[in-house]
């Protein structure tokens, strides 16, 4: 059953009104009022779990609505990146924009304003009014102004960032184009977000006579380095964020701002929102406040939460009732993803919280290893070698990780991707490295690829193993870096990015999970026949080491380079040599070359060492060689040799 509708009543006698079923299914504003009465469900239809406190039951979900006086002005939130080079201008233009600052906005930090750079995630907004294509009537559109910072050292926070974005901003000094932070600004960009405007700042600095010239020529580099992007022809505006500097007095007015802000809303769109599902928020500032509790502030990434829930400080392991909440000052009573809030919890230290996940209780795992699928950064110059280690950040944590990559088998490397899925039924080939057009697997196959064309699968794989436990949602964004790497060096620190697709929680994972992860290598050995014993049987060397127990691998299929098929009989003797048992019996042709081959190793015998030498490398210049072929799983405690 759904909710037709929803009374609100004012309080203090102002009446009622009537909101109807039909409106747009968005976010309305959630903002209480002095005696306003909750809002309640009306008609004959039950509500939803979720359809408490004012929530709007609609076919994607509930949407939080709320009465001042008797109006409640429809407000669409989108959340905007802004991102860029350190000293490019970000939180000045983030100022210039904003119309609200929240407790986390623009350098308020001592140690910030001490150093003169952004150190942490800065919010505020801006509200302007609503587009008429976002919807119909009157209404407010909000932008989250979310402020990055733009150190080099500081690409953890930037990434933490970048996730919960809907629109970027990329910030460039004028006066200088495109610097190595903001490529890597641009990189999570494209892993992170689907629109962006790029903003020209600075162009105060510009000689008045110039001016215009110099910025049609930064421009047109802007657009050619889009050109093999998502963002290729995006918006491109110019702006003066600070006229005169940081220094200059308040009263200079910001250039190209109203611009900007026609652009921004141009660019506005729908973000898919769903109330629905467990609660999860980014927690990016935690304080406390004497005699109220303790405030978290962040974006909610998944479903709502309304005053009174319980939420769950994975990290602390406790779990918290919300006492209050707020959005830019404003009291509400309901949020839900998307949403940039404060909640109030009862007290607890907010120094054991800096940053982190809460969600509703017992729905996010701790885990120590993951299989993720992935892609290679295009920018990033090094190899992705199995065994290495990368920082990888999942959600707002970053830690140390291995990986192991592995593909499909090679039969099945077209077939179609697997979105947000897992097959554990299916066999995957070890990878020494990820395969791209670049690595040196991919060389090899080249060469061994007599149309030149390299073999490359549509999907690959890898396993993280964390060297400390992490605690994320499934399908959340895993991005890897070489974070250790020279800041000073012009180059992406960016390695790979993917997906979350199955964790580990188990802490004994390589004995209780791994072993279901079919994934094989591919072993080939390779040995010579040394005589004929008879038509269907031979004795072989070469293939095995003196110590080896060559009883653990007879029954195994081996192949002669003559064409023939056998099998490994057993051992021979105490020098590693061996019998293969040739079911359907030698070649006559076979036969005739190893007879001849024997006749010439006994001559050889018999004469001086010059002619036996002469002899060896005319034996040797066509040898019957025997291929012994199998594949061994990589977690197989048993380590089984599997032939098919």
């Amino acid at each position: 059953m759904k909710c037709l509708g929803i009374w609100f009543t004012s309080g203090q006698g102002g009446g009622a009104r009537w909101v109807p079923r039909s409106l747009p299914a968005w976010r309305f504003a959630a903002v209480s009022a002095p005696g306003a009465a909750a809002p309640r469900c009306a008609g004959t239809a039950v509500p939803g779990p979720r359809c408490l406190r004012g929530a709007l039951r609609t076919d994607r979900g509930c949407s939080a609505v709320m009465a001042a006086g008797g109006s409640a002005p429809r407000v669409l939130n989108v959340n905007v990146g802004v991102l860029g080079h350190i000293d490019s201008g970000k939180t000045a233009l983030a100022r210039a924009l904003s119309t609200t600052g929240s407790t986390a906005a623009f350098d308020r930090a001592p140690q910030s304003r001490a150093r003169g750079i952004t150190l942490d995630l800065g919010f505020s907004c801006l509200r302007t009014a609503l587009p008429a294509r976002l919807g119909a009537g009157p209404g407010e559109l909000q932008f989250t102004l979310v402020d990055c910072p733009g150190h080099a050292s500081l690409i953890r926070t930037i990434i933490g960032g970048a996730q919960i974005i809907d629109l970027m901003m990329l910030v460039i000094d004028v006066t200088k184009g495109m610097q190595t932070q903001s490529a890597e600004c641009l990189v999570i960009g494209q892993i992170a977000c689907q629109k962006m405007v790029v903003v020209l700042n600075k162009i105060d600095l510009l000689p008045e006579g110039k001016r215009q010239s110099a910025i049609e020529k930064m421009t047109k580099k802007m657009q050619k380095t889009l050109e093999n992007t998502k963002f290729c022809g995006c918006p491109i505006v110019a702006v003066a964020a600070k006229p005169g500097g940081p220094e200059a007095p308040e009263s200079e007015n910001p250039l190209g701002i109203s611009e900007l802000i026609e652009v921004l809303k141009s660019q506005a769109y729908l973000p898919s929102r769903d109330p629905s599902g467990h609660f999860l928020m980014a927690v990016d500032h935690c304080f406390s406040i004497k005699g109220q509790g303790t405030v978290m502030t962040g974006t909610i990434l998944s479903g709502s939460v309304s005053l009174g829930d319980n939420v769950e400080i994975p990290a602390l392991k406790v779990t918290k009732k919300v006492k209050s909440m707020q959005m830019f000052h404003t009291p509400v009573t309901y949020a839900m993803q998307g949403d940039r809030v404060g909640i109030c919890v009862t007290q607890f230290d907010p120094k054991l919280l800096e940053r982190g996940l809460i969600c509703t209780p017992e729905s996010l795992h701790t885990i120590h290893a993951a299989i993720i699928s992935l892609k290679k950064i295009q920018y990033f110059r090094g190899a992705l070698q199995t065994k290495a280690k990368f920082h990888i950040t999942v959600g707002h944590e970053t830690v140390m990780g291995r990986v192991m990559f592995f593909s499909p088998a090679p039969a099945d490397f077209n077939e179609e991707i697997q979105e947000n899925a897992f097959d554990f039924e299916k066999d995957y080939l070890y990878q020494e490295e990820y395969l791209s057009k670049d690595s040196s697997s991919s060389e090899e196959n080249k060469e061994n690829d007599q149309a030149g064309e390299v073999q490359l699968p549509r999907q690959q794989w890898a396993l993280l193993e964390f060297e400390k436990p992490v605690t994320c949602p499934r399908l959340c964004l895993v991005i890897g870096s070489k974070l250790d790497t020279d800041i000073h060096a012009n180059t992406c620190r960016l390695a790979f990015h993917g997906v979350l697709l199955q964790g580990m929680e188990d802490k004994n994972y390589t004995e209780t999970f791994l072993p279901k992860l079919k994934v094989y290598k591919l072993k080939h050995k390779e040995g010579q026949v040394e005589r004929v014993i008879d038509d269907y049987s031979v004795i072989g060397r070469s293939l095995f080491k003196k110590e080896t127990n060559i009883q653990i691998f007879v029954g195994l299929k081996v192949k002669l380079s003559t064409g023939e098929d056998g099998i490994i009989d057993g051992g021979f003797g105490q020098s590693g040599k061996f019998k293969i048992r040739i079911p359907d019996g030698l070649k006559p042709d076979t036969k005739m070359l190893l007879t001849a081959a024997s006749k010439k190793k006994s001559k050889a015998g018999k004469g001086d060492a010059a002619k036996e030498e002469e002899n060896g490398k005319n034996d040797s210049a066509q040898p019957v060689t025997i291929s012994l072929l199998f594949k061994r799983y990589v977690f197989d405690t048993q380590k089984k040799m599997i032939q098919s």
